[in-house]
């Protein structure tokens, strides 16, 4: 079990295995950033030359080892760069922690003496360290390395309230997202619709939270009317689930409905995918994984709101039973939808689940998906798309997530979208798939805002960030991100603040 404190101290006399030190670009080259200084003072006028020599440059991402010889008390150095000196933020705190956890093995302390004057960015330092360590080794026959058994942050602000707070929050949203990594990085057959539900019962059952599950079959699915999750199910052998979680704290200032994409796997159905498109296809549940780890995190950390969250899991896959491309299903609700692209199995999940989450008459609605090919090509694999119906939960999700370290990019819903999902099919109410090639994000993102009932929702298309297929960097490792959770947990934060 590892241990992390934040305390006052000078980098330069404290004795632990690894001393890791910062540095920043400044003037063309590389120096100590804040938190450093005193090991710049102990190396005295080599300092300069040692980097040098080192070929440092400061930018982010560089990780260098060095031997001190005992010029500071810690035997090895690990220096990282943070990038500009005059843009070093809390999200290039966490990048470099992360960067330093991978970087270090067979230590017991590890000391981080990183720009941390405030909570902020002590929050940062304790976040990127735990995260760039993660490993999945579910399925690892060799041991994992052995973890550090204590990692101090140092701080001038240690003794504040503002950093104590920090420091005991950062806990329960790691897990989180280590929760939500492992999920998403779980093998699909191993995390089958049932086995997934169970997982998150079991979840539940293990935490402080104080959070109720209630878990729908497919029975009481085909009971309830929740034709776009059986639909998706339905070539399956493992049959669909809808998961609903909720915290009810006394004294709730709002209240916040979550909505989590949970297709364990996509082969695209009978509009099947290429062989070399399905091999990641088991992150496509990130959604419902994120919106989980967050009300767990939520609860555990006493947040004064109100909180459902709506997590529908199906398996898209291949048989006779398989949903057809012509197919009309009907929705939870009563609207008909025709189906025109079985790869575009997502909405239709979330169209049942907005629709009971709108049941609910929450302040707000977010749903978080990994939906769209398109949001890849538009903002790359490390920016999530954010669509809504209101400007000021748009806005507060923006805020949320760069509070949170995590990237997202607005993008708008036109009216003629809205029109296209409206009109496109001759048969039924509503058009799942836009038969032309543009704008598949925004005439999916109108698509589901047919089911929210007119209330304030946002949505997160998470397709690209949710899943790293290279190589580690910052605190983001290879496979599941947990992505969205910690921008989830900052935005129930601040409702609940109001």
């Amino acid at each position: 079990m590892t241990t992390y404190t934040v305390r006052k101290g000078s980098p330069e006399k404290i004795r632990a295995d690894v001393l890791v030190v910062g540095l920043v670009e400044s003037g063309g080259r590389a120096e100590a950033a804040p938190g450093g200084e005193g090991v710049a003072q102990a190396y005295g006028r080599s300092f300069a030359p040692l980097l040098a020599t080192l070929g440092a440059t400061g930018k982010a991402g560089e990780v260098i080892k060095v031997a001190t010889g005992g010029t500071v008390k810690a035997p090895l150095m690990v220096l990282v760069g943070l990038g500009a000196a005059d843009a070093v933020d809390a999200s290039a705190v966490r990048a470099g922690a992360g960067s330093a956890a991978r970087a270090i093995s067979n230590a017991a302390s590890v000391v981080l003496a990183l720009p941390t004057e405030d909570a902020s960015h002590v929050r940062a330092a304790f976040e990127g360290f735990r995260l760039g360590g993660y490993a999945y080794t579910r399925f690892k026959t060799s041991a994992r390395r052995e973890p550090v058994a204590e990692v101090v942050v140092l701080s001038s602000a240690a003794r504040t309230k503002e950093v104590a707070a920090a420091a005991d929050a950062v806990d329960p949203v790691v897990r989180a997202v280590e929760r939500t990594r492992d999920w998403v990085n779980c093998p699909p057959g191993d995390l089958t619709p049932p086995i997934f539900a169970d997982a998150v019962r079991a979840a539940v059952a293990d935490s402080s939270a104080k959070v109720k599950a209630t878990v729908l079959d497919e029975k009481a699915l085909a009971a309830g009317g929740y034709g776009g999750i059986l639909g998706v199910g339905a070539g399956s052998d493992a049959p669909p689930r809808l998961v609903e979680l909720t915290y009810r704290p006394r004294g709730a200032k709002a209240h916040l409905a979550l909505v989590g994409k949970g297709i364990t796997y996509d082969s695209g159905g009978l509009s099947i995918k290429p062989a070399g498109s399905m091999t990641t296809m088991k992150m496509d549940m990130a959604g419902a994984a994120s919106v989980v780890a967050a009300i767990i995190a939520i609860a555990e950390l006493g947040l004064p709101i109100k909180v459902t969250a709506l997590a529908p899991m199906a398996e898209n896959m291949i048989s006779g039973s398989s949903t057809r491309p012509g197919d009309v299903l009907t929705m939870y609700g009563g609207r008909t939808v025709e189906v025109l692209n079985t790869d575009a199995e997502g909405r239709l999940v979330l169209a049942d689940a907005l629709v009971k989450a709108a049941e609910h008459k929450p302040d707000v609605i977010v749903d978080v998906a990994t939906l769209t090919g398109a949001c890849v090509v538009a903002l790359g694999d490390r920016i999530s798309g954010l669509l809504g119906t209101d400007d000021d939960l748009v806005a507060d999700l923006q805020e949320a997530a760069t509070a949170a370290g995590e990237r997202v990019w607005h993008l708008p819903i036109p009216p003629e979208m809205t029109e296209k999902v409206r009109t496109n099919s001759k048969v039924a109410d509503l058009a799942q798939h836009n038969a032309e090639r543009w704008g598949g994000t925004l005439y999916a993102a109108a698509f589901l805002a047919e089911f929210t009932a007119g209330q304030r929702w946002a949505h997160l298309d998470i397709a690209g960030p949710a899943y790293n297929e290279k190589g580690p960097y910052a605190h983001i490792t290879a496979g599941g991100t947990g992505h969205s959770v910690a921008t989830l947990v900052e935005l129930a934060r601040r409702l609940g603040e109001r």
